[in-house]
């Protein structure tokens, strides 16, 4: 109930300039247009988290070679400066984030007021927020709010701020993004703490950390099991929220007017920027993902875009679509398989009935159990695909 008080000083903010930009916005594509490549790279990247890395290490168990071993190295988060595959996960999720925003936008914008969606919006972000919560508490053994090993309160965070911008010009939006990026770079470059000199990348030993004991407390840090690592929590969302404003600034470019074969060439184009822009920056800001440091948000803004062309040319340009169905079954409930690879441990299920063949080839037995683990939970959301049952927060 809280909810409703603020929500009428929002709507008296929005002007006729704004309402007509929600307008253009519901115009620029039909409501039943669906953009099938953003399910299907969805589901790509879903894939390696849900049993992709362990079906790639079961395969490696059976005997290593230089293809399998150079590709579970990729599967794996670097220990601290530098860029694996794995590393890219995050950041692709933050760019769908945002690419997903115009469409939704301009969907619900046929039926739905801007005070209505921004209702939605708000729900969804708390839901999201929440849903972190739930899977760090059953990961730590014990109620915690603040989400330390996942992405789900970042996107929340994101999201939100995605959405407000929804209606701005992309100068605008482009310009937020920049500034977010170039601050941050400026925060981590210029200010030191206890301790620590401005400047300083060094794991545990960093503005971002001492940022994250100051708040979070040093208990909770201790028993967080990947605090070794020296992930950052706090001040490394804000940054964040950059490449889902590039995801929304994407969105808007895939609604226009303008034939598919530029808008690819236009998506190809800012991919291999942003990757030229950061690996330009490394020498002097590191690419470190778990710091979130403005040249891995570049550079990993890059790759995501590049990934997602992999998936746009073909899909929705060539419209051959065929071979994207087993990754969009998965995209098209992405959240739920996440939330149920968090809360459901399919492994010592499907033990139960791939342990025979652990015994009689004991090097198959990772490989038997990862590929049942993942027929299973493909065929459940297959099972959900098929009834349009999709489960969004």
């Amino acid at each position: 109930m809280a909810r409703d008080v603020p929500l009428p000083v929002l709507e008296t903010r929005v002007g006729p300039a704004a309402e007509r930009a929600t307008k253009e916005i519901a115009a620029r594509a039909p409501a039943s247009e669906r953009l099938a490549s953003l399910d299907a790279f969805r589901g790509f990247i879903m894939f390696w988290i849900i049993g992709g890395e362990g079906l790639l290490a079961g395969v490696q168990a059976l005997g290593h070679n230089r293809v399998i071993d150079g590709i579970v190295y990729e599967l794996n988060h670097t220990p601290w400066q530098g860029l694996r595959f794995y590393d890219c996960i995050w950041p692709s999720f933050m760019l769908l984030v945002g690419l997903s925003i115009p469409f939704s936008f301009a969907k619900r914008s046929l039926t739905q007021s801007y005070r209505q969606q921004l209702a939605r919006a708000l729900r969804r972000t708390v839901a999201l927020f929440l849903l972190g919560s739930v899977r760090e508490s059953v990961s730590l053994g014990s109620p915690y709010l603040v989400e330390l090993s996942s992405a789900l309160q970042p996107i929340a965070i994101a999201y939100l701020v995605a959405f407000l911008m929804a209606r701005k010009s992309w100068k605008f939006q482009a310009s937020v993004g920049a500034l977010i990026l170039a601050s941050y770079a400026f925060l981590l470059a210029l200010v030191p703490a206890p301790g620590i000199p401005a400047g300083t990348y060094a794991l545990n030993h960093n503005l971002v950390h001492y940022v994250d004991i100051a708040l979070l407390g040093q208990e909770h840090w201790n028993i967080w099991p990947y605090a070794p690592e020296g992930w950052g929590t706090v001040l490394s969302t804000i940054p964040t929220i950059s490449t889902t404003i590039l995801g929304l600034l994407l969105g808007e470019l895939l609604m226009s007017g303008r034939p598919k074969q530029v808008k690819a060439r236009l998506i190809g184009g800012i991919g291999l920027l942003c990757l030229a822009l950061g690996y330009i920056l490394s020498p002097f800001v590191p690419v470190i993902m778990k710091l979130w440091t403005t040249s891995y948000g570049l550079v990993t803004a890059g790759w995501a875009c590049l990934m997602f062309l992999f998936f746009y040319w073909p899909i929705d340009v060539w419209a051959c679509r065929k071979w994207s169905v087993p990754f969009a079954v998965i995209g098209a409930n992405a959240i739920f398989i996440y939330m149920f690879r968090s809360l459901i441990h399919l492994g010592s299920i499907v033990g139960v009935f791939t342990q025979g063949i652990a015994r009689l080839l004991p090097r198959s037995g990772v490989l038997a159990q990862e590929v049942a683990v993942l027929v299973v939970e493909w065929l459940i959301l297959f099972w959900m695909y098929k009834r349009r049952i999709f489960i969004k927060a």
